[in-house]
């Protein structure tokens, strides 16, 4: 019997929770006996549909199914070229109204799998509120604006932040690059100077990363202290890196979103073999790493010693 070919499709090699994905596709993959091709759209919405028409049209080695986590849109023309092909179609982290109506003229499995996003951002809030003092202000770094996944993690976040505290927002692309080099920027504005900013935010970990590099490269050293001094918080909380981040003290806190590619794998798998669309909508739920709780408790200590 032919193996079943599954084509992935991911944002950036630029980011830990990606590479994370692609191994959680790749284990998968080998659990299931299924073959897979990896391809990353360089960050570029245009690039990665045209990637994915290229795999729909081709005259032979065309996919059983394709699963994307979009850079832009939910993709909903290439899906709808997926269903006409009869090629399965999930689309990851990506809230998206088409499922149903693709799913109505296609055998092929079509679902939707996502993290809750909005409660990856509540779950931050929440941190902001056990990590921030009274009076203090905060340095809040995005994704990007067009993208849903920072919508939804932002309007979380504003839901459970303190009620007086107005975040000084900076935008990124999620790579380690962007939160690089949103802080150096906004460290040479004056203005950086007259805020009395308690703590630093990021919608992901690499983003965090890049923040606390621009801040190791503030020349002044009372001034580097300084910021190095305060809490910094990121978002997708791999084992290897967000999670390692936190226990080695570069991160004050990370919100763990669970890899869903490889669950996804797996469900478009059983759906091909099964000839059973599976649900349309399958949620996945993050986590605080630590607990809010410690995350609390330490403030209260270090505010009393």
């Amino acid at each position: 019997m032919t193996k079943l070919s599954l084509l992935v499709s991911l944002i950036t090699k630029d980011n830990d929770y990606q590479l994370e994905q692609a191994v959680a596709a790749q284990d998968a993959a080998r659990r299931e006996d299924v073959n897979i091709q990896i391809v990353y759209a360089e960050n570029d919405a245009v690039n990665q549909s045209q990637q994915l028409v290229r795999a729909i049209q081709a005259s032979s080695q065309r996919p059983d199914a394709i699963l994307v986590e979009p850079v832009g849109t939910g993709m909903y023309r290439v899906a709808a070229a997926a269903a006409r092909a009869g090629i399965g179609w999930a689309v990851l982290n990506r809230e998206v109204d088409y499922v149903a109506k693709l799913r109505g003229n296609c055998k092929a499995p079509i679902f939707a799998l996502t993290t809750d996003q909005e409660e990856v951002g509540r779950i931050q809030g929440r941190q902001f509120a056990a990590l921030l003092k009274e009076g203090e202000g905060l340095l809040y770094i995005e994704g990007p604006s067009t993208g849903e996944v920072a919508q939804l993690r932002t309007r979380g976040m504003q839901s459970t932040k303190p009620p007086n505290v107005n975040p000084k927002v900076l935008k990124g692309d999620w790579t380690e690059r962007s939160g690089y080099k949103a802080v150096k920027s906004w460290l040479s504005l004056s203005t950086s100077q007259q805020l009395h900013i308690g703590l630093i935010g990021c919608q992901n970990d690499a983003m965090a990363l890049g923040a606390r590099e621009a801040f190791v490269e503030v020349p002044e050293i009372e001034v580097q202290k300084h910021w190095l001094s305060l809490p910094l918080t990121g978002c997708d909380g791999t084992p290897k890196t967000g999670q390692e981040w936190v226990r080695r003290g570069l991160l004050a806190a990370t919100v763990v979103v669970p890899p869903t590619m490889g669950l996804a794998v797996e469900i478009m798998t059983k759906a091909i073999r099964s000839g059973k669309q599976p649900p349309p909508r399958i949620i996945s739920q993050p986590s605080c790493y630590p607990p809010i709780e410690e995350i609390a408790a330490k403030t209260r200590l270090e505010a009393h010693p």
